[in-house]
């Protein structure tokens, strides 16, 4: 696999969207037209104090001369958002990651139901700007601590009724997501993106009530699906040839940049989705936030930089 070409960026606009909340406008510095996306994208923004972080797109996607992003200041910040919000100046340029895209909306679908918590609620606006041109039918669920932590909310107030907010001091802590789905037609779509415990409901209360077409991204890795591979495992390289044993605790990823393989990577905890790798043969054990339960029972795919396997061969497309 080759490394993805990466794109220089100046940054054109920082606008303040609500409380710790900021939103970033990014242009090509020769004003060239960008790669297209589709709502649910994101990109990586390679930031000066040499990390790399991955944002959702939140604009129009037929503005093909932009990309926006909403960032927010993490109370837990490792370097990245605390670098957009302190140091990140207008005029300043960045290497940015071509548009990836792991919560894709279903177009076609009859109804959709679309929850968003906090800073979660980028990818939504650009779902629900999608549906609305469609004329689909759809509504939005947007959570937040309060009403001065949300953000967007001129975006979303164009969608009227179809548009409903809960603000955790004013209602006395959480939404109550198996209430707030109940009752939908077993063939409606929903999305949500938010922090880690809000998925973790929102995944409970769909199954509780037998819904199937579930969709969901993470912006922080799930913590009960990442830990260190027991045993060790060999992986084949079907296209060099070579191949590389990976020891116990050793992630795949750095076994296979150790070993001088050329593969793009980014987050390193298995949420962004730059280092998926095609499996050939054996049988992964997927510990990402990307895949979809189909997708890691089908084996055909797999997240690098966290997962690993269950036997001990496996023979990857590179």
């Amino acid at each position: 696999m080759n490394q993805v070409s990466l794109l220089t960026m100046r940054v054109q606009a920082i606008r303040h969207q609500a409380q710790g909340v900021v939103s970033l406008e990014l242009r090509d510095v020769c004003g060239g037209v960008l790669p297209e996306f589709a709502p649910g994208a994101h990109i990586d923004l390679h930031l000066g104090n040499g990390l790399t972080r991955s944002y959702s797109l939140c604009g129009a996607p037929e503005n093909r001369d932009r990309y926006t992003v909403g960032v927010l200041l993490d109370r837990n910040s490792r370097g990245g958002s605390r670098f957009v919000h302190e140091q990140l100046r207008v005029g300043q340029t960045l290497q940015v990651s071509p548009p990836r895209n792991h919560f894709q909306l279903d177009h076609e679908a009859a109804e959709s139901v679309l929850v968003a918590g906090g800073i979660g609620v980028t990818p939504i606006i650009c779902m629900a700007r999608r549906l609305a041109e469609l004329g689909r039918t759809f509504t939005l669920l947007y959570c937040a601590r309060s009403l001065a932590e949300a953000a967007f909310m001129e975006e979303l107030a164009v969608y009227g009724h179809s548009v409903r907010f809960h603000f955790d001091d004013e209602q006395g802590g959480p939404p109550e997501l198996g209430t707030l789905l109940a009752g939908k037609d077993p063939g409606t779509h929903f999305y949500c993106c938010g922090p880690g415990p809000m998925l973790n409901a929102f995944e409970g209360a769909c199954q509780d009530l037998g819904y199937s077409n579930v969709h969901i991204e993470r912006f922080a890795a799930d913590a009960s699906t990442v830990a260190a591979q027991e045993g060790e495992y060999s992986v084949s390289l079907e296209r060099s040839g070579e191949t590389v044993l990976v020891p116990a605790g050793k992630s795949l990823l750095d076994a296979l940049l150790e070993a001088g393989v050329q593969i793009d990577y980014s987050c390193r905890e298995g949420v962004c989705g730059s280092c998926e790798t095609a499996v050939i043969d054996g049988c992964p054990d997927h510990r990402d936030s990307v895949l979809s339960q189909r997708e890691r029972d089908a084996n055909k795919t797999m997240m690098v930089c966290v997962s690993g396997c269950k036997g001990k061969h496996l023979v990857l497309d590179l």
